[in-house]
């Protein structure tokens, strides 16, 4: 007989979009058929759009450990609960350069084999005021536009059925 196979899986987003200089919460929980082990541990890796060499973001093994060095580095921070299966961090003032795939992989022995959690993420440029402001005019000037000609035609309309009724009058005082 065949038993099943100890192994962690590991959830995220599929995509994520992101405003440029912005702070970004990369959640990332997982299961796994074992208790939570003291030797769990937790790696995230980065790689960019041009499919180079995977680059470290984070590792947690009973504590979190900061980068020393790279792209991340004084950038990510943990937001995780291991308790909670939630192995989360936070990504600080997000570039255009971040744009890839983050992954996400937990080890909890003796559940070493299992899912890695991929998150792709696109940082989008900030609206500019100027184009909020042409925006704002345009359906603005819509607005009052329209509100213009219902006037005019409510106007229109209000002469019209005078002019009838003033026509009726005469007529009846000819009788």
């Amino acid at each position: 007989a065949l038993w099943p196979a100890a192994a962690v899986e590991v959830h995220t987003s599929k995509e994520v979009d992101a405003v440029n200089g912005t702070n970004l919460r990369l959640k990332c929980t997982f299961s796994s058929s074992s208790p939570i082990s003291q030797h769990l541990s937790v790696t995230w890796n980065f790689q960019p759009e041009d499919l180079s060499s995977h680059e470290p973001v984070f590792y947690y093994l009973k504590e979190p450990y900061k980068l020393s060095a790279g792209r991340f580095k004084e950038r990510v921070t943990w937001d995780g609960n291991i308790e909670r299966n939630d192995v989360s961090i936070i990504v600080w003032n997000l570039q255009p350069t971040d744009n890839g795939t983050f992954t996400c992989q937990v080890k909890n022995p003796p559940d070493v084999d299992g899912t890695i959690g991929e998150v792709r993420l696109r940082v989008v440029q900030k609206v500019h005021f100027s184009e909020i402001h042409f925006l704002a005019v345009a359906i603005g000037s819509a607005c009052v536009l329209m509100i213009i000609v219902v006037t005019a035609v409510i106007i229109c309309r209000h002469h019209q059925k005078k002019a009838q009724e003033k026509s009726i009058e005469v007529a009846d005082a000819e009788l």
